[in-house]
């Protein structure tokens, strides 16, 4: 169950966080300054490219790399390809999780690595095993960490990750919003200044003033009604959530927003691309899970049930180009299956000021409704 009378008392809100999600997302903008500035302190802007990688290796734990690598692949296209390095492992603890190079790895790629934590043996291995292979090597990572030494004995590039006095009081949540923010950041202006995607310091301002402006919208002291991340939480209250994402941008974000949605909330979700998604879900929204599904007796006691879980589909949209799109066809399929819709489309700006938008609003949903749920 949702507690929505929780969702208008920031007092409530702020005691409820105990892993400083809240402050996570309100902070994005600043975290993004930080880690620009000390990303320009670790001398990325005089770094002198020699042509573009054959391809780009990522490897880290958890979502926060996942939705990274999933971020730049999706900005940097196909000029030089992403692949991420699954790790393998008995369990997700840093000294039981282990990364290996791909056998054709060599001086012609670039190998990123991505962690909040920094303590992960394997990862410093990776380090040296790149240094030997001939790989050039970049990392995010707390600085004074063994990655920070590991990576500068391999003379790689080490870029110390933004981080807040509150990351050390609770266990970081790979989907923290300020977790993203601070690993992503530096990576943009490193992968800017190769030439894999646009991301210069004008640029990465307009992301931090992007997320400022989310975090006035939707911030705890706003109330529901006018705020989108709350609105959002509440009619995903005791629904399945049905991610449908249109753009290339919105892909990435609609996927961090299932993951959120599962590590924080711990709720379900899925997600698919329009046109797509139209087909993939079309028996879902016609099956038991439909907002029209009825119970089998409709006049037995339910005061004591839990109530049932119906499909919302959540649209994430990039503003259409040329006016090709299949948000209304979208909207017919889940009219007509009396299944509920909601709707994000960010304001106008730049590809990664659009992308930041929608990230930073369904962060702050997937938050809220993590914060105002309750057995």
């Amino acid at each position: 169950m949702l507690d929505e009378s929780l969702l208008d008392t920031p007092e409530g809100l702020a005691e409820a966080d105990h892993r400083g999600l809240l402050r996570g997302a309100a902070e994005a903008g600043a975290r993004v300054r930080t880690a620009a500035r000390h990303a320009a302190e670790a001398g990325v802007g005089g770094l002198k490219p020699d042509g573009r990688p054959r391809a780009v290796l990522i490897a880290g734990p958890g979502a926060a790399a996942t939705h990274t690598a999933d971020l730049l692949g999706t900005l940097a296209g196909t000029g030089s390809p992403m692949v991420r390095l699954a790790p393998t492992g008995v369990a997700p603890a840093p000294g039981a999780l282990r990364w290996e190079l791909p056998g054709w790895a060599g001086s012609v790629d670039l190998l990123l690595i991505a962690t909040p934590d920094g303590t992960e043996p394997s990862l410093s291995l990776l380090a040296d095993q790149a240094y030997r292979r001939g790989c050039s090597v970049a990392a995010v990572a707390p600085p004074q960490t063994p990655l920070a030494e590991a990576v500068t004995g391999a003379h790689g590039l080490f870029l110390p990750m933004a981080t807040a006095p509150y990351d050390q009081e609770e266990p970081l949540a790979a989907s923290s919003p300020g977790v993203f923010w601070a690993l992503l950041t530096p990576l943009l202006a490193l992968l800017d200044r190769i030439g894999l995607l646009g991301a210069p310091p004008d640029v990465l301002e307009k992301i931090a003033d992007r997320l400022d402006h989310v975090a006035e919208r939707c911030g705890p002291a706003i109330a529901a009604y006018s705020n989108p991340a709350k609105t959002l939480a509440a009619e995903l209250a005791d629904a399945l959530p049905v991610v449908w994402t249109e753009g290339d941008s919105a892909g990435p974000a609609g996927r961090r927003f299932a993951a959120a949605l599962a590590e924080l909330a711990g709720r379900p979700a899925v997600v698919a691309e329009l046109p797509e998604a139209l087909a993939a879900h079309s028996a879902l929204l016609a099956g038991p899970l439909a907002a029209s599904a009825d119970p089998d007796d409709f006049f037995r006691d339910r005061v004591e049930e839990t109530p049932a879980l119906h499909a919302r589909v959540v649209l994430l949209r990039d503003r259409p180009i040329g006016g090709l799109t299949a948000a209304p066809a979208a909207r017919d399929v889940a009219l007509s299956h009396d299944t509920p819709i909601s709707e994000l489309e960010p304001e106008e700006g730049g590809e990664l000021e659009t992308l930041a938008e929608l990230i930073a609003v369904t962060d702050f949903a997937a938050v809220y409704l993590a914060l105002a749920s309750r057995a």
